[in-house]
This record gives C-alpha cells, sequence and structure tokens, in this order.
C-alpha cells in the first residue's frame, strides 16, 4: 500500500465524517481523505460533540472494504497506532500512550480521537469512514477527562494540519497494509506495546451499568479483558475506560 489516497480539502465543513456519507450517496470512490480546517458540527465517540478549533487536524479516510462488520471495526486500532506515531514524531516518545480503545495520550492526556462509523457500499460490502480528530495546536477545556496539544509538549510551532495529515496517511498505509496480509494479531501486540493502564484498576462506563476490575490486556478481536474482583473475567466491547 504505498500509494496514499488523494486528499480532499475544506476550509470549513459540518463533519467531514458526514462528508464521507455525502461522497458515498454521491458514488464517489475510496479510498479517500477528507480534511477540514475547521468542523461546525464534528463529533466524537457516543454522540459527545468533538471541537476542532483552527490549526487542529480534522480528517477522515474513507475506504471500502469487504470485511465483516466486526472484523471492519479492528480499523480503530490501524488508526490509534497511526496517530501514536504521529505524535512521536513530534513529542518525547515515552509520553505516547494508547488507551483502550483507539485514544492516543500525551503523559497521560487525551490529544486525538477516534469515530469509524460504516454502512453498505452501493457495490457490496462496507464503506468505512474513519474520523481522526488531533489537538495539534489547542486543546478543549470543558470535556469529561484531560486534554492536551502537541503546542504544550514542544518548544517550537506544532505542524499544520496538512503537514502533521502527510505523516498520517503514511502511517495509515503501514499498518492498514500490515492488518491486510497479517491480520489483527501484530495489530495488537504493537496496541499493547504503547498501551496505557493494563494491570491497573479501572472503570468502564458501559451503555447499561458500571463495571470496575483490573485491565489485562486485548482479546483476539480487540475486546479489553477486564479482570472483575471475584476473579471473574469480563470482556469489554464497548464503552468508556476510566483509569
Amino acid at each position: 500500500m504505498s500509494d496514499r489516497p488523494p486528499i480532499l480539502a475544506f476550509a470549513e465543513i459540518d463533519s467531514t465524517n458526514l462528508e464521507a456519507r455525502r461522497q458515498m450517496d454521491a458514488g464517489g470512490s475510496a479510498p479517500l481523505w477528507i480534511t477540514a480546517g475547521r468542523q461546525t458540527a464534528g463529533r466524537g465517540r457516543r454522540g459527545r460533540p468533538w471541537q476542532t478549533e483552527q490549526g487542529n487536524l480534522a480528517a477522515t479516510l474513507l475506504l471500502a472494504t469487504a470485511k465483516p462488520p466486526i472484523e471492519a471495526a479492528q480499523i480503530a486500532f490501524v488508526a490509534a497506532l497511526a496517530v501514536a506515531d504521529v505524535t512521536a514524531n513530534y513529542v518525547p516518545t515515552a509520553l505516547v500512550t494508547l488507551k483502550w480503545p483507539n485514544d492516543t495520550l500525551i503523559g497521560g492526556r487525551k490529544v486525538s480521537g477516534v469515530l469509524v462509523e460504516s454502512s453498505a457500499h452501493p457495490t457490496g460490502g462496507l464503506w468505512v469512514a474513519v474520523g481522526i480528530g488531533v489537538n495539534l495546536a489547542h486543546a478543549p477545556e470543558d470535556v469529561d477527562r484531560p486534554a492536551t496539544s502537541f503546542s504544550a509538549h514542544m518548544t517550537g510551532p506544532p505542524p499544520t494540519p496538512l503537514e502533521a495529515l502527510d505523516i498520517l496517511s503514511g502511517a495509515m498505509e503501514h499498518w492498514r497494509g500490515l492488518w491486510e496480509s497479517a491480520g489483527f494479531a501484530p495489530i495488537a501486540e504493537a496496541w499493547t506495546s504503547r498501551a496505557h493502564g493494563l494491570g491497573e484498576r479501572c472503570v468502564a462506563r458501559l451503555p447499561a451499568e458500571t463495571v470496575e476490575g483490573v485491565a489485562e490486556g486485548l482479546d483476539a478481536d480487540g475486546a479489553l479483558r477486564l479482570r472483575l474482583a471475584n476473579g471473574a473475567l469480563r470482556r469489554i466491547t464497548a464503552g468508556d475506560v476510566f483509569f
């Protein structure tokens, strides 16, 4: 996967993921990167708003795949590794970690988010929109967990969004190529080597309950293994995890 997808750039848009859907509805082709200098209706996981201030990166990689939905969702871990690579280009590598499932952290504070959405492709299979937001120049303050930005950890100016996207695109092709050729196992291994909080107690807020335990690692499908106080093992497949 040495050829990188083309880039469709906007000065301002409602949401790069929404534009990905519009591209598919209009018969567009994939793969394609969609980016915007500013989003007016950006979204994060579980429907939360995602702020995109000028100087931060907002981008969506639009893909087509024949993978079944559960397997296609593993692209979130691929994206997390790519964002971690970009981050490590500008801040000390020792500060860069990944929190389940796909948050990149700098010094334990969130610097990026990934939102994966998919639907049936007109010609079969799925189209997948991998939305990625990275705090390059600014970090939001009114959020549910501590956030940071590249600029807070750099002595010089942070990269521009297009500079960061150039590195991100190359990193995505590297990890996506490995995923396509060798499956999820090497992705899980690379993710685990950068994981934040493994072996530590955490709280998992699930759609219908909250559970506590020790994070033990990833299952073969990307679920988080959580060891409960009574010794039982709980697989977390969706939810928010707090350490």
